[in-house]
Order: C-alpha cells, then structure tokens, then sequence
C-alpha cells in the first residue's frame, strides 16, 4: 500500500479509538487531529504525538497533504464536516451515524458518488473474524432457511440519573438514543451476516430517568463521576432508556432486537441468534472468539475464532493464531485496512465496510422504528 495520510477530527472516547487503530494499518500515517475544545485538542495531540493540530477542522481539511479523514464528533456535526471533507476532494469514514436525518444522508449518498471518493461509515462490528465466517456460512446455505433472528445490545453507563453524556440531548445525537446509537450496529452485523432486509417492525420505547442529572463540567463517554450534588442540574430527558423491535425480514422470517443502555452489569454486549432449516447460530460480542452452532439430531459445537478452523476469505480478518484473543480494537484495525486497500488503490472487488449507502439504510430503519414507536403500530420500511 502507497503511503497515505489521514486526518481525525473529534478527539473523545472514539476519536482516540480511531488514530490507535490507524496506527495499526500498514501504509497509513495520523498526520493531523482536529477538536474545537483547545485544551483537549492540546493534550490529545501530545498525548497521542500527532505532528498536526487544528482546532478549526475546516483548517485540517484544507492541509493538501491530507488524503482521509474521520469524523468523530457528534452526530448533529457529521453533516456539514461530511459535506465540507468531500468538497475538499478527501475520503471520509464517518462514524454513526452519518447525519441526524434521511434527507441529510441521502444527500451525502449522491455527493459522495458524484465526487467518487472512497466512503464509509464505522459500522465496525462486521469485521470480527467469527461475524466474517458466519456471513460465509449463510452464503453457503449451511444454515438453511433463515425462520428467526432474535438478540439484543445492552449496556450500563447509563444506568443511574447521574450519567449523563451529549448522546442525551437530541440538538446533538438525534431524536432516537438507543435504537440509533446500539441498535443500529446489531441491525447493521444483522443484515449483512444474512443477506436479509428488514421490511417492517412494531417498536416500544422507554424511557426510566425521565429526569437526569447534567454535570455543570464535560464527562467523556465511559468515564467514572466523582461529583458533588450541587455539581448537578436536572434536565428533562426525551430519548429512549430501552426499546424492544420486533421486526420482519424479506424472505418472511421474523425476529425480536432489544436495546438499553440501562441493563446493569452489561457493559457492551451485542448478542444474537439465528434460528435457521438446518442449524442454529448463536454469538456474543462480550465473548467474539467464540460461536455456538446448535443441531437437533447432534451434540451442538463450539467453533473458535483459529486460522486453520474458517473459510479461506475469513483468515484475512484474523490476525493472530487460534487462543489469541481478538477484540474491538482489532475491528477497527481490519475495518481501516479495507477502507484503505480500496483508497490505494489495491483492492478492486466489493467492499465488505458499510458505504454511505448503508449509513443511509440505518437512517432509514431508525426512523421507522421512531415512527411505530409513537403509532404503537407496524411500520412498513
């Protein structure tokens, strides 16, 4: 691979997840980061010993010897940082979602294919090796009929009033929270691992804190609060603590996805089972190198994420032999190691990270599902 450069403009929990990974990719250099908070931005940059530092991204997207950039900022800022990389003639990975709105995305969708820029959205979960091997299996049809799909993301930081973060206020992540922000990764990994489409769902939101407590100071995603009381001010809240999805697949399967974000002692896990004509497939991204394969007439299996166990086109996303753990950095690591084949030049084939395109279908299910949630009806997608 060409040397390329690379530019990330947001510099929280993900930000720094992003410039960690690149520096994983062969062929691809962090020369720059952006972040409009100067202090963060100062202690980031030394921190992680980028050479560049804007705190005007528009500046970092000015720099000519930047070829991609990643925006990780929040979800009402992806829009215009999109639009404005793209004009500026650089590849982008966005992460989710890719704006705030249909209307939004549909417009990046047609920039992005008129400019004919490499384009992605961070929609990594597809890149764990055992997600690979088992999108390989249903292609396959060792599986068989896909009948039902059924699991759940759950998480705890935001367990009690006092955890607050942006993803809170809608002005800045969007009317949907945790359908947008988890359940949209498990419908992602979903889609692409069976080659279905969901074409209709019934959603019920809830929302438990109907009241949090806002630090008056930043709290970074994932971080521990060692407030005092009157640190605090009450702020109404109107996005989704849970939702439970049921949903309708293309070829007539059914399934059921829940999502919170208030699930104690669940810290991130995205958990599925696909019930299938031959065999059931089940997978926890708390335990990635591992998938259970259950049968009706035979003792049920436990495959593990090794080399020499998958399909040949899985081993490109392994990089360590069979007992070494891989794990959600490493998504990050394989995910930019294809978006980067494809901006050199070295890969031709069909891209296997989410585009634009898929970014948008997201959109387009969250929406729906906001939508049934408040009709309390099925919604057609």
């Amino acid at each position: 691979m060409k040397k390329i450069s690379a530019g990330v403009i947001g510099l929280g929990f993900i930000g720094a997840a992003h410039v960690e990974a690149l520096r994983r990719v062969g062929g691809v250099e962090v020369v720059a980061v952006s972040d409009a908070n100067a202090a963060s931005l100062k202690r980031a940059a030394e921190g992680m010993n980028v050479p560049k530092a804007y705190e005007d991204y528009r500046e970092l997207l000015n720099d000519r010897a930047i070829d991609a950039v990643h925006i990780c900022t929040p979800n009402a800022m992806h829009f215009k940082m999109v639009k404005d990389a793209l004009e500026a003639g650089k590849h982008v990975i966005c992460e989710k979602p890719l704006a705030v709105s249909v209307t939004e995305a549909e417009s990046l969708v047609k920039l992005a294919e008129k400019t004919g820029l490499r384009n992605a959205v961070n929609f990594n979960i597809r890149f764990y090796p055992l997600i690979q091997e088992l999108r390989g299996m249903v292609a396959a049809g060792e599986l068989g009929d896909v009948f039902a799909i059924h699991g759940s993301y759950l998480q705890d930081w935001l367990f009690y009033d006092t955890d607050y973060n942006w993803r809170l206020e809608p002005a800045l992540a969007g009317e949907s929270r945790a359908v947008a922000d988890i359940g949209s990764h498990w419908m992602d990994a979903i889609e692409h691992i069976a080659g279905l489409k969901i074409v209709e769902v019934l959603a019920d939101f809830a929302t438990f804190h109907k009241q949090r407590k806002k630090p008056s100071r930043p709290v970074e995603t994932y971080s521990g609060k060692l407030l005092r009381p009157e640190d605090y001010v009450a702020v109404d809240i109107n996005t989704e603590d849970y939702a439970t999805v049921v949903l309708g697949f293309s070829n007539g399967a059914r399934g059921v996805l829940t999502v919170s974000q208030v699930a104690a002692g669940r810290k991130n896990r995205l958990s599925f089972e696909i019930d299938a004509s031959k065999k059931a497939v089940s997978w926890d991204s708390e335990r990635p190198n591992e998938m259970w394969l259950g049968d009706r007439d035979r003792a049920n299996e436990m495959l593990f994420k090794d080399p020499s166990l998958v399909k040949e086109r899985t081993r490109k996303y392994i990089s360590y032999p069979g007992g070494h753990n891989e794990g959600f950095p490493d998504t990050f690591k394989q995910l930019y190691r294809e978006f980067y084949s494809f901006v050199s030049g070295e890969a031709s084939v069909m891209p296997c990270y989410a585009t634009f395109r898929d970014g948008l279908r997201e959109l387009q299910l969250c929406e729906k599902i906001v939508e049934s949630s408040r009709k309390r009806a099925w919604v057609k997608i």
